[in-house]
C-alpha cells in the first residue's frame, strides 16, 4: 500500500467511522430509552432482560451465513443495506410508540431483525478496515471504533435519560433513525477497495454451507488464533459475569446515584483507553499487548470486589475499563494483518460468534450464583464469614465480592495459561502477515 493509497485509505476509514461512531450512539439511545419503558410499565426484569437477549441471539445465531455473504457481496453496500434495515425497524416502533400501539412483543421482532441487521454490518465493517488502513495503522485504526462501543455505554444512556424528559421515547427513536441516515450517507460518499483474491480464498469457495465452515476450519487449523479466540472467550464470560454483578453489589453499598457514579468512572475509563489506543495504536509485539492489558483488566476486577470502600472501586472501575479497547484494539490488529482479506467476513463472523456466544450463559449464571451459593457463604454467620469475611467483609452484597474476586483471579490464570502457550506467545512470528493488493474499482 503506498504513501497515497494510504493516506486515502485512512481518509475514507476516518469518515466511515464517524458515520459508525454516531449510529452506534443513537442506537445506545434507543436500547436505553426502550428498556426504561419497557421495565416502568411492566416491572418485569425478564422482560427487560428479553430485550437484551432479542438485541443479541439472532446475530450469533446466523454469524457463519453472514460472514460467507459478507465475503460474497459488495462490503459497502452490505454496511448500507443494513444500516437501512436496521434505521427502518427503529422508525417503527417509533410510529408504533406515537400512535400508542407499541408492545413488548413488537420490541422483540423488531430488535431481532435488528440484531440480523448488525450481524451483517459488524462482519462488513471489521472485514473492510484491513482494506482501507495500512498495516502498521490497524492498532489507531480498532482503537477509532472502539470510540463508538465507548459513546455508546458513557454518553448514550446520559443523553437518553436528558432526551426522553424533553422529546420522549419516540423522538429518542427518532434521532436514532437520523444517525442511521448518516451512517448510510457516508457509506454511499465512499468507495471501497476490493480484496485481491488469494489462494486460500479460492480454495474456500463452493456451496453457501461450505463457505459458511470455511471460518471454523480456518481457525481450528491455526492453534495460535484458536487459543487466543478461547482465551477471549473465557475472558469474556468472567467480565460480562462481573458487568451484571457490579450493580447489584454496588447497591449494597450505596444508592443509585452512588451505582451510577462508580459505573460512570468506568465509562471514563473505556474513553481514555480508547482514546490512547486511537493516539498510539499499541505496542509494536501486538500480543504482549492483548496478554499485558488482560491481565490487568483480571487484576482490576479482584480489586473490584475485594474493595469495600465507594471512592476505591470507583478508581478500580476506571482501572477495569480503561485496557477493554486497548486489548479489542491489540486483538483486532493481529487478526486483521493475518486473515487474508477476501476471507474475514467468515473468519470474523464465527470469531464474533464464538466469543460473544457466552454473554447469555453469563446472564443466566451470575444471578444462581450469586444468590444460591456465594451470598448464603458471605452472611454474617455463613461458612467462609470467618475467614475470607475479615478481609472484604460480610453481610449483603459480599457473596458478590466474593464471586467477582473469583473471577477476576480466574482471568489472571486464564491469561497465565495463554502467555504459557507458544502457539498463542508466538502467533505474530508463526502466522504470516497477509499480502493486501488494493484492486481499484
Amino acid at each position: 500500500m503506498n504513501s497515497s493509497t494510504a493516506r486515502r485509505g485512512m481518509l475514507v476509514f476516518s469518515l466511515v467511522a464517524f458515520g459508525q461512531i454516531v449510529s452506534v450512539t443513537g442506537s445506545g439511545l434507543t436500547s436505553f430509552a426502550l428498556g426504561a419503558w419497557v421495565y416502568q410499565r411492566t416491572q418485569s426484569a425478564t422482560q427487560f432482560a428479553l430485550i437484551l437477549l432479542f438485541a443479541l441471539l439472532p446475530s450469533l445465531a446466523i454469524a457463519p451465513l453472514t460472514g460467507a455473504l459478507v465475503d460474497r457481496w459488495d462490503r459497502r453496500w452490505v454496511m448500507i443495506l443494513s444500516d437501512t434495515g436496521s434505521g427502518l425497524c427503529t422508525l417503527a416502533m417509533a410510529l408504533l410508540f406515537s400512535a400508542g400501539r407499541l408492545q413488548a412483543w413488537h420490541i422483540y421482532v423488531a430488535m431481532a431483525l435488528s440484531s440480523v441487521f448488525h450481524g451483517f454490518q459488524v462482519s462488513a465493517y471489521m472485514a473492510s478496515v484491513s482494506l482501507l488502513v495500512p498495516k502498521e495503522q490497524l492498532g489507531r485504526a480498532n482503537g477509532i471504533t472502539q470510540l463508538g462501543e465507548t459513546s455508546r455505554y458513557l454518553f448514550s444512556p446520559i443523553l437518553a435519560g436528558w432526551l426522553m424528559g424533553v422529546v420522549g421515547v419516540s423522538g429518542v427513536m427518532l434521532i436514532d433513525f437520523a444517525t442511521f441516515l448518516l451512517a448510510v450517507l457516508t457509506c454511499c460518499w465512499v468507495q471501497f477497495p476490493r480484496p485481491e483474491t488469494t489462494p486460500t480464498g479460492r480454495a474456500a469457495r463452493g456451496s453457501l454451507l461450505r463457505e459458511a465452515a470455511f471460518g471454523w476450519q480456518y481457525i481450528t487449523i491455526r492453534p495460535g488464533l484458536l487459543g487466543m479466540l478461547i482465551m477471549y472467550a473465557l475472558s469474556n464470560y468472567a467480565s460480562n459475569m462481573t458487568d451484571t454483578l457490579m450493580p447489584p453489589m454496588l447497591l449494597n453499598l450505596g444508592s443509585p446515584q452512588v451505582m451510577g457514579s462508580v459505573l460512570s468512572a468506568g465509562g471514563i475509563g473505556m474513553l481514555a483507553g480508547s482514546l490512547l489506543m486511537g493516539a498510539w495504536g499499541g505496542p509494536k509485539r501486538r500480543i504482549n499487548g492483548v496478554l499485558l492489558f488482560s491481565a490487568l483488566i483480571g487484576l482490576f476486577v479482584v480489586l473490584i470486589g475485594g474493595l469495600r470502600s465507594v471512592p476505591l472501586i470507583a478508581a478500580a472501575t476506571f482501572g477495569y475499563f480503561f485496557p477493554f479497547p486497548l486489548v479489542n484494539g491489540c486483538d483486532s490488529a493481529i487478526w486483521q494483518s493475518k486473515v487474508p482479506p477476501d476471507v474475514q467476513g467468515r473468519v470474523f463472523a464465527i470469531r464474533r460468534m464464538l466469543a460473544f456466544s457466552v454473554i447469555p450463559l453469563a446472564y443466566i449464571t451470575a444471578g444462581p450464583l450469586a444468590d444460591r451459593v456465594f451470598e448464603p457463604l458471605m452472611a454474617d454467620k455463613g461458612a467462609l464469614a470467618a475467614s475470607l469475611g475479615s478481609v472484604i467483609g460480610v453481610g449483603a452484597g459480599r457473596g458478590m465480592g466474593l464471586l467477582i474476586v473469583v473471577l477476576g483471579l480466574a482471568v489472571i490464570l486464564v491469561i497465565a495459561a495463554a502467555a504459557l502457550n507458544p502457539r498463542v506467545r508466538k502467533v505474530e512470528d508463526e502466522l504470516p502477515d497477509v499480502v493486501r493488493v488494493q484492486v481499484p474499482d
